[in-house]
């Protein structure tokens, strides 16, 4: 375990573990597109020639580790990259060689974002973000500067209890970094579903989030209910 203080002074020790509430959309996107929003040593994952994948999540924590930090929300674009070369389609999901590369991170409160900037170099910036909950769906909005950056609704699929573990990826200190994200908790998936509303906004970041031409018809939608665990951010070789 390794302790760290944040800039906002809170003490937090990573391994750090949460307790969330997640629903989100696994998007085609343009593959050039995603491609030009990704640092060096990445190369993004394809589902077609042409299409890559861009994940939405809308986060509400309830619990930050041992309760320095206070709960949050965030909304998360992350984008499906590998850190090999530039490989067939559906190659690197075929082979768990991938993980996501976040590329926007907006977060409810200053210490969250410094946590997600001190610890992992995440790109997170201080927004409002609210959730309703209504008939078995969720709609997350996010405005930012005043502006309407983005609102997506989602509906709930039934869940079962399930665990994963994926890989994060994030620029700190200009090196590109990779971190383990473990999940335990109650999981539901529906494939290939339009059941759910994106409506992107006026902000200035907005503008990315269009050049991406995400599909209208989701790869996935899934909710989540459990544990996040974030690990230590260790160099890509």
């Amino acid at each position: 375990m390794s302790h760290t203080t944040l800039s906002t002074g809170q003490t937090v020790t990573v391994p750090l573990e949460t307790a969330a509430t997640v629903t989100g959309l696994v998007l085609p996107a343009d593959s050039d597109a995603v491609g030009s929003l990704l640092p060096d040593g990445l190369a993004p994952v394809r589902v077609t020639p042409g299409r890559g994948v861009v994940t939405v999540l809308a986060v509400e924590y309830h619990r930050i580790g041992d309760g320095a930090v206070r709960p949050y929300d965030e909304l998360a674009v992350v984008l499906a990259a590998t850190p090999r070369e530039p490989s067939p389609p559906l190659v690197p999901l075929a082979t768990g060689d991938y993980g996501g590369y976040v590329h926007s991170l907006p977060v409810t409160t200053e210490p969250a974002r410094a946590l997600g900037d001190d610890v992992w170099g995440l790109p997170k910036t201080v927004a409002r973000i609210a959730h309703h909950d209504a008939g078995g769906r969720r709609t997350t909005s996010v405005i930012e500067d005043g502006d309407h950056v983005l609102t997506v609704d989602i509906a709930r699929p039934r869940s079962w209890p399930a665990s994963l573990e994926t890989t994060g990826y994030a620029v700190r200190d200009g090196r590109l970094e990779q971190f383990a994200v473990g999940v335990d908790g109650r999981f539901g998936v529906r494939p290939l579903s339009e059941d759910f509303e994106l409506l992107v906004g006026t902000h200035d970041r907005s503008a990315t989030l269009r050049d991406l031409n995400l599909g209208d018809r989701a790869i996935a939608m899934f909710a989540f209910e459990g544990t996040v665990t974030y690990g230590f951010g260790q160099p890509v070789t």
